[in-house]
């Protein structure tokens, strides 16, 4: 037994020794299968000779492949860049609409409530400054505002309620002298196309009944939804004209810290346009309803006053409320007083407007709130299909304030990148050379606006001039930087 761990550590000897020797063997056999494979350079020129073996030129790595992105050319990338970017925009855009058409009725008392802040902040702005305390000078402001309004709304109503017989049999009068007209006309109408068309009309009606009352049932609803946004923009033109400083330090608490102080620079140019724009359309708006309900008024229109009243609402919608409204003048005189009143209830409505927008709008309104034509219209009808008339109302003032709020952000962004900007050189850095600034002169005359400001002129009379500094060596121009590549 003591003889078997001998013989195992002798036979675990002779298999390491075996091993080795197969090692060496398949060593040599790899040498001689590399000696025997020819090159695929010099195969085809014969046998290489010690010469040619020396200078042979040993096969080069393959380059590694590029990124793929760095293969795709510059401006392609840039535009995909720009692509994806305005794609989020949009979505985001989107459901922004979305949610705003969800909470249509809050977001347009609210809207309605600034802009009545914007035309009443100004009243409580003079009070303040008059010892009166901010609670008195909001209460008295917001309640005359809101009992000047109320006492409109009612003597509209009260002054259509009682015209509304006249103007009726007025109206019907209208129509008998239109068909009687139509009948002597060179249009040829006869007596059976015009009943005709009064029956169609009076089927169409019939047949359209149904709709008719739901209509009506539906407008309850609508008077209900109009009570609740009048609620709320009455308790939110409040709050407003109470706290609005404090609401607006908070909403800038919501901004990220690095866009802040853009924000807080835009904020109150934005506020300023708003209240230029509501100041100047007030002023334009009851300058129209005066003049042309004096027009109408001597023209013996019937409801001039409930007329100029609702040319002065309608004017906050631009170019199309002018048009809306004067077009009711027009068709009240028609069929009230006749096609020589018409005419020129039409000339009045026309000249007004044409000073309106020549010279009042330019010189009220000036260039605060200067919004191109073809922007007024687009975004009036885009509001209008959005939002019906409240829609319509909040467009233009929209637009107006995110001009001035672009134009500022772009501004701000410009001005905070010169820091960063590259030092001028050549021509230009003749004048950024910092120079000591020299000692001050103490005099015993004090400083007049008459006093010389010419760095060349010494203040005594005595010295020497003072020599120009010495302009610095312009240094080389280097070459261009490189495009950077987009951010991802």
């Amino acid at each position: 037994m003591s003889r078997v761990p001998e013989w195992i550590g002798r036979l675990g000897a002779e298999l390491t020794q075996v091993s080795r020797k197969l090692d060496e063997r398949r060593a040599e056999v790899a040498d001689a299968d590399e000696r025997r494979t020819p090159d695929p350079v010099t195969a085809g020129r014969g046998p290489a000779t010690p010469a040619a073996a020396e200078t042979a030129v040993p096969p080069q790595p393959q380059p590694p492949r590029p990124d793929p992105a760095q293969a795709v050319p510059w401006g392609v990338r840039v535009a995909a860049e720009a692509g994806w970017r305005l794609l989020v925009l949009a979505g985001t855009v989107w459901v922004l609409m979305r949610v705003i058409s969800a909470v249509q009725l809050v977001v347009l008392a609210f809207v309605a409530a600034l802009l009545i802040t914007a035309m009443l902040q100004p009243t409580v702005a003079r009070l303040r400054r008059h010892g009166v305390p901010r609670g008195l000078a909001t209460a008295l402001t917001a309640f005359l505002g809101f009992v000047v309004i109320g006492l409109i709304g009612w003597f509209v109503t009260w002054q259509v309620m009682e015209n509304i017989d006249n103007l009726s049999s007025q109206i019907q009068d209208g129509i008998d002298e239109l068909r009687n007209w139509l009948l002597n006309s060179p249009f040829h109408v006869t007596d059976k196309q015009i009943n005709e068309t009064a029956k169609n009309l009076r089927e169409a009606v019939g047949a359209n009944t149904e709709q008719i009352t739901s209509a009506g049932l539906e407008g309850v609803t609508v008077v209900v939804e109009a009570l609740t946004g009048i609620l709320l923009a009455v308790f939110s033109t409040l709050f407003l004209l109470y706290d609005g400083a404090r609401i607006w330090q908070w909403t800038l608490k919501l901004v990220p810290a690095a866009a802040r102080p853009g924000v807080a620079g835009a904020g109150p140019r934005a506020w300023r346009t708003l209240t230029a724009y509501v100041r100047g359309t007030v002023i334009v708006a009851l300058i129209d309803a005066i003049f042309i309900g004096i027009g109408i008024y001597f023209l013996d229109v019937p409801m001039a006053v409930p007329l100029a009243v609702f040319i002065f609402l309608f004017a906050f919608i631009p170019l199309v409320g002018a048009v809306v409204s004067g077009a009711l003048a027009v068709v009240v005189a028609l069929v009230t007083q006749g096609m020589f009143a018409a005419v020129m209830t039409l000339v009045v409505v026309l000249v007004v407007q044409q000073i309106e927008g020549h010279i009042l709008q330019p010189f009220i309104l000036g260039r605060a709130v200067r919004v191109h034509p073809l922007a007024v219209v687009l975004s009036v009808a885009a509001g209008g299909m959005i939002a019906g008339i409240g829609g319509a109302v909040v467009a233009v003032p929209l637009v107006a304030v995110t001009n001035t709020v672009v134009g500022y952000l772009r501004t701000h962004s410009r001005e905070a990148a010169l820091p960063d900007s590259p030092k001028p050189h050549g021509a230009t850095a003749l004048g950024a050379v910092p120079t000591e600034a020299a000692p001050p002169v103490v005099t015993d005359a004090p400083l007049t606006p008459d006093a010389p400001l010419d760095p060349g002129v010494s203040p005594d009379p005595g010295a020497p001039p003072v020599a120009d500094p010495a302009p610095a060596e312009e240094p080389p121009a280097g070459p261009r930087p490189p495009r950077t590549d987009p951010p991802a």
